[in-house]
């Protein structure tokens, strides 16, 4: 999928891919050291810094030092906000001693910013949420039981990847509560790759398809993600939660977003667990731009056409032919789920 550079106010700049963190210092902070923020809490942000190498052929050999910084937003950046993946600009004192603070003075154009809307019943002032900067991969982590897997929550996570021009991930998890193939089938016509992994089992495809990418785990609670951090990045210590057993919900054990480095190379950021994933932000024009077999249909549908109603032209499209009727359903699936505010709990396979 091809992605796109964001500028301090979005504006599209030149497309771009990397594995690793990688910041480009502009000269209006000379002394700015670059950092990749690992974490965000309480309006302190923790980058991880790499210092440069000593010169001289025997010391360039040696691997770079590397230490964590924390620090506070310059007055200067105003409302600006920063969020985990962002790569930075940071002055003052950076030698990440204990009890000393920084400044961001420059967030870096980021390549892409994975956005939710807080469209649901917790949280209805329908503000856009960014949740990370910069990652390549949305793993969408579900459950094949214990909690049931959730279609619809699915869907609406696939949209905002789209949005985002992120690749995606399908995992899913505790394979030996219950098979895989029905919810594969869902997403087939999608083209969305997927793995399947059980607890305790081997992770050898998952890490393959993580190393060397900057990958974003989102997926509700109490499906196996803080399980999964933990067999992935040694000493994670991200806390598990069990599924309660009258709601079939889990509990919010991760409470705020966390980079962390792969030992095999590239980085994995867990998020909180979420029970909704707001869209407002999404167009039609959007989603419908996921399915370029399908476009040309669209240009005999009537004026507002949500392609949901009678009348789309994607009916006539689809019966000449022109395109798989399993890809005109799925997109019809991802424009209900954008229109809908609040993911229905007990939702099975084809919710």
């Amino acid at each position: 999928m091809r992605r796109r550079e964001y500028d301090e106010d979005d504006v599209r700049v030149r497309p771009g891919k990397g594995s690793r963190p990688r910041t480009r210092i502009r000269p209006a902070h000379e002394d700015a050291v670059e950092g990749f923020v690992v974490a965000v809490d309480r309006g302190r942000y923790t980058a991880l810094v790499e210092a440069e190498r000593p010169k001289g052929s025997a010391q360039k050999r040696r691997p770079p030092q590397r230490r964590l910084v924390v620090a506070m937003k310059a007055r200067e950046l105003g409302r600006k906000g920063i969020v985990v993946g962002d790569r930075v600009a940071l002055v003052g004192d950076v030698s990440g001693k204990p009890d000393t603070l920084a400044r961001v003075v420059r967030v870096e154009p980021r390549t892409s910013m994975l956005r939710r809307s807080a469209d649901d019943v917790e949280d209805s002032d329908g503000i856009e949420r960014p949740v990370v900067a910069n990652a390549d991969q949305l793993v969408i982590v579900t459950a094949l039981a214990d909690p049931p897997p959730r279609p619809r929550m699915i869907d609406r996570i696939l949209v905002a990847a789209f949005d985002a021009e992120i690749d995606t991930l399908l995992c899913l998890t505790k394979s030996d509560l219950a098979p895989p193939d029905e919810l594969v089938a869902l997403y087939e016509p999608l083209g969305v790759p997927h793995v399947v992994v059980h607890k305790g089992g081997p992770l050898d495809e998952l890490r393959e398809r993580l190393a060397g990418r900057i990958s974003v785990l989102v997926g509700h609670s109490g499906v196996g993600k803080s399980t999964l951090v933990n067999a992935l990045v040694p000493n994670a210590n991200r806390a598990v939660s069990q599924v309660n057993a009258v709601t079939g919900r889990g509990r919010h054990t991760s409470t705020s977003a966390v980079a962390l480095e792969l030992p095999e190379g590239g980085w994995i950021i867990d998020t909180p667990g979420v029970r909704s994933f707001g869209l407002a932000h999404v167009s039609t024009e959007t989603v419908l731009a996921a399915f370029p077999d399908l476009v040309e249909g669209t240009v005999e549908c009537p004026k507002g056409c949500n392609h949901l109603s009678e009348g789309c032209a994607l009916d006539a499209w689809v019966a000449a032919g022109n395109a798989d009727p399993a890809r005109l359903e799925s997109l019809r699936r991802l424009l209900a789920s954008r229109e809908g505010t609040l993911d229905d709990p007990t939702a099975t396979r084809h919710a």
